[in-house]
């Protein structure tokens, strides 16, 4: 009786959480600290669900890339969730991963129908460098990743090293990029498939670094790509250890 009661009531959560569809703003407790998160969960949602961890770029915050997902989102029944930085000039570890990301993945999964094997990372500008760094100590955590105008920097190449799993990456860049040249961004692309790494690498023409006007666009193939891949096992996460 007292487990009927309990799956009852956790049905009633989530029914309720589904039914508001439209955009949160959540509070997680990660590491001792209160961090924020924007959550979608739409209404056309079935178990098991996919998952997309959202990284925003400099000086924006969550919202900014879950509000331009969510009308796609509810279109293929996707769970969105955007966190903030802890500064939001720019994403840095440890303080905003991997182990935050894993905290809220985790929150999650706990709360809703996520399917454990289909959690994807996507990122723009400053969060496409982040979600490049985060997919490469995380490779047997997150399925796949999709970035908008970003690449991995030099001193990071070395990161390649620690992915136990070829992650598969999907990379679209502007040919105009300012801020993301695409010479760079082939830099990255080139030493990841050198590396046994499937790389998805699009140019695309007449487009600089600005995500937002063309982003549904941008967001369609992003999920084209992502949508293809899915962890062969359990996920598993790597811990590590940080001098602070």
């Amino acid at each position: 009786m007292k487990l009927t009661l309990t799956l009852t009531l956790l049905l009633l959560s989530f029914s309720s959480a589904v039914a508001k569809d439209d955009i949160t703003k959540e509070l997680i407790n990660s590491g001792g600290k209160t961090r924020a998160y924007y959550l979608y969960v739409p209404s056309t949602v079935k178990e098991p669900a996919p998952l997309i961890i959202m990284l925003h770029g400099s000086n924006r915050t969550g919202v900014t890339l879950v509000e331009k997902w969510k009308d796609f989102a509810k279109k293929e029944g996707i769970i969105i969730a955007g966190p903030d930085a802890s500064n939001l000039k720019g994403w840095g570890w440890p303080q905003d991963g991997p182990d935050f990301l894993r905290d809220l993945v985790e929150e999650l999964k706990s709360k809703y129908p996520v399917n454990p094997r289909r959690v994807y990372l996507f990122g723009h500008s400053a969060g496409a460098i982040f979600a490049l760094q985060m997919s490469l100590m995380e490779s047997q955590y997150f399925a796949a990743t999709a970035i908008h105008a970003g690449a991995l920097p030099s001193d990071d190449m070395n990161l390649m090293d620690l992915a136990k799993r070829k992650i598969p990456f999907s990379i679209q860049v502007g040919d105009s990029d300012e801020f993301f040249p695409v010479k760079i961004v082939r830099a990255t692309s080139d030493a990841l498939k050198a590396k046994g790494f499937t790389v998805d690498l699009i140019e695309i023409p007449n487009h600089d670094h600005w995500y937002y006007d063309q982003a549904a666009k941008f967001n369609q193939t992003a999920w084209s790509f992502l949508k293809k891949y899915e962890l062969d096992t359990e996920p598993f996460y790597q811990k590590y250890k940080w001098n602070e």
